[in-house]
């Protein structure tokens, strides 16, 4: 877990990333949210930072354009039909206990939006990352409509960084951001 009040979170946020996909830059990222729910935009604002940091991989889900909890199942299949060699690398806002609010999770599993709220929806990505940014209690959707703007940004932003130094190598991908 990475505070982003850390200096250097992007940079370790970027190793990671690398620790779980080694060199391996052929990724497509999704990042789920809606931008309806303060605390849960964290993924379109996300994506929309990484779309305008062109980095070279597939970014789905942006404030245009955002791939809510509800469209996972059917854009999971999607980008295995589109990209089948792909490592997919999906984004999402958590819930956690109360000191992991701030800290992002760069995990080596994909991740089941929702389940914070007590959604059952299916898993998304081979790996991911959570931004938590809000703490566990009864009625955490209202805690996620109460959750800052700033606060949100700043953890998008932290966290896009992050991903943009780890595509900072050459690479040799060039891929539109689609959103």
């Amino acid at each position: 877990m990475y505070s982003i009040k850390t200096p250097n979170a992007p940079y370790k946020i970027s190793c990671a990333i690398e620790d779980i996909l080694g060199k391996n830059k052929d990724v497509v990222v999704v990042c789920v949210g809606s931008d309806l729910v303060m605390g849960d935009s964290l993924g379109p604002l996300l994506g929309t930072f990484l779309i305008n940091l062109d980095i070279p991989a597939y970014v789905y889900g942006c404030l245009g354009q955002p791939v809510t909890a509800k469209e996972v199942a059917f854009i999971g299949k999607y980008i295995k039909k589109l990209h089948p060699n792909s490592i997919v690398l999906a984004i999402d806002a958590g819930i956690g206990d109360d000191f992991e609010v701030g800290y992002v999770k760069v995990l080596g599993h994909g991740l089941r939006p929702g389940l914070g709220v007590d959604k059952d929806l299916p898993s998304i990505g081979d790996c991911s990352i959570v931004g938590v940014v809000a703490g566990r209690s009864p009625g955490n959707n209202n805690l996620f409509n109460l959750t800052r703007l700033s606060f949100v940004y700043t953890m998008a932003r932290v966290i896009a960084d992050g991903i943009y130094k780890f595509f900072s190598e050459e690479s040799g991908f060039i891929a539109p951001n689609v959103c």
